[in-house]
């Protein structure tokens, strides 16, 4: 043993158990600090950006979501839920075992039953039942899973459309389309993860909040893309600003808030910086996105397309296109299916059929044109609305036009591609339409599903809020596997 050893050992006889333990607290008291402090603190204060591509939970199915919102509620007695008992027993009452006890937005008294107008057939292969009103959705029926057994909570507009897209009634939740990017990102650095296109008569109900990231940084929220003017408000330079103007600009802001986040970590600042930077990247990408006159004649003619114009068929042809550039969540709205029967514009023989002549044909040629670009496979098609319609008409204030009221308790969606199961049906209402007797979806196991075919798992897309982890199916939702391929 050498002599520093000898000393070493000396020094520890001297070394009491109250010293010893003395001396261990300040080495686990820095521990302790270097646990409990922001890591952040530490980092380069350069922002990454929240939008880049990030991976799933497990191997996904589909990369991305077109979702075709029928905002207004079309009926699903008169498209996809053929009920013979309902033209057998059409103008009678409604037995009261049915409506004893429940709340309409607008029927009083006993209503009379209302079987359908239009003529239902079998259509594709698999024999899909489905009305004389979507001819051209009937071409791909075998490419359809159709849902008929869909419940939801909520039986107004607004709430129920904002319950549809956020899984929450109320505003202020992020929406499906804010969780996916969130989520996952996306793949092209030059456009918005999440895209909204409007048509139809009116603005949806449920405004904005349809399409709010909520509490999620606001870099999720989804755009809203306009068919005339500029595309995307104040995206533009204004006069007299030029593209070297704007880039100088924009450096000198960029790094104003990068100090400023090093400073503060407000992910608020890193959601600036991105959309500042993704905005000046749009001002290219989004004019050459737009314009629809470089798609050929045949594509045109699929769709019903008419460039320069506001149209659910140029939204269609857009969805494709933002889908192929790897935008991740794209979703139509379509206004104008609250079919009450008030007058005939919103009757059942006048207002449907037009509804459908401005729908049908886009929505199938969507799902055609997909499948021979070998797209379908990877997109995942949803369409339906915020609920469904009575079995009864309305016949409000006397009303001799033909009209349902909203019906939370059962109506139709429709899913194509993604790794969905082609022609198959799923649930069944009972042989009045009223009540769902078989396979019942509610809205957080559609949401559920949906991120499955993504390759996440709902139970584990959090995100930590006001001291609680929230998700997009709140604390229920179970995927439906039997639609899965």
């Amino acid at each position: 043993m050498s002599n520093n050893d000898d000393l070493r050992q000396e020094a520890l006889k001297f070394i009491t158990r109250r010293h010893f333990f003395k001396q261990a607290t300040y080495g686990i008291g820095q521990v302790a600090l270097a646990a409990l402090l922001d890591e952040r603190l530490f980092a380069d204060p350069a922002p990454q950006n929240p939008l880049a591509p990030k991976r799933p939970h497990f191997a996904p199915k589909a990369k991305s979501v077109i979702f075709l919102f029928m905002a207004g509620a079309p009926s699903q007695l008169d498209l996809f839920d053929y009920k013979p008992a309902l033209v057998k027993y059409n103008g009678q009452p409604i037995p009261d075992e049915y409506v004893k006890g429940e709340r309409f937005a607008f029927i009083k008294g006993t209503p009379k039953l209302l079987g359908t107008p239009h003529t239902f057939a079998p259509q594709g292969k698999c024999g899909q039942m489905m009305s004389n009103l979507m001819p051209h959705l009937a071409e791909v029926a075998d490419e359809l899973a159709v849902i008929r057994s869909m419940r939801t909570e909520q039986f107004n507009h607004a709430p129920g459309q904002i319950y549809m897209n956020t899984g929450v009634q109320l505003i202020g939740r992020p929406s499906m389309g804010s969780w996916i990017t969130y989520g996952l990102g996306t793949e092209n650095s030059d456009l918005p993860g999440f895209v909204v296109l409007i048509s139809g008569d009116k603005y949806p109900d449920g405004g904005k909040s349809c399409w709010s990231s909520g509490f999620l940084p606001t870099v999720y929220q989804g755009v809203e893309f306009r068919s005339q003017g500029d595309p995307v408000l104040f995206v533009s330079n204004p006069p007299g600003m030029s593209q070297l103007d704007r880039r100088r600009s924009l450096d000198a802001l960029r790094e104003l808030n990068a100090t400023h986040l090093g400073e503060v970590h407000d992910p608020e600042i890193a959601t600036r910086i991105a959309a500042y930077e993704l905005a000046y990247r749009m001002q290219t990408s989004v004019p050459e996105l737009m314009d629809l006159s470089k798609e050929t004649p045949e594509t045109h003619a699929l769709y019903g397309t008419q460039p320069g114009r506001v149209s659910f068929a140029n939204n269609c042809l857009l969805a494709r296109r933002l889908v192929e550039r790897g935008v991740r969540f794209v979703q139509l709205y379509h206004r104008g299916w609250d079919h009450h029967g008030e007058a005939q514009y919103d009757d059942l023989l006048t207002g449907l059929p037009r509804l459908c002549r401005e729908t049908d044909q886009a929505a199938a040629a969507l799902i055609k044109d997909l499948k021979r670009r070998g797209l379908l496979d990877t997109t995942l098609v949803l369409w339906g609305g915020e609920f469904g319609r009575t079995p009864m008409n309305e016949g409000r204030d006397g009303s001799k036009w033909l009209g349902r009221d909203h019906h939370p308790r059962a109506f139709t969606v429709w899913m194509a591609g993604g790794g969905i199961k082609p022609g198959i049906s799923l649930g069944r209402t009972d042989d009045l339409g009223y009540n769902v007797v078989e396979d019942p979806v509610d809205v957080h196991d559609l949401h559920a599903t949906i991120l499955n075919q993504l390759g996440m798992d709902h139970t584990r897309l959090t995100y930590r809020f006001q001291g609680r982890s929230f998700r997009l199916t709140d604390v229920s939702g179970n995927v439906v596997r039997k639609i899965l391929a």
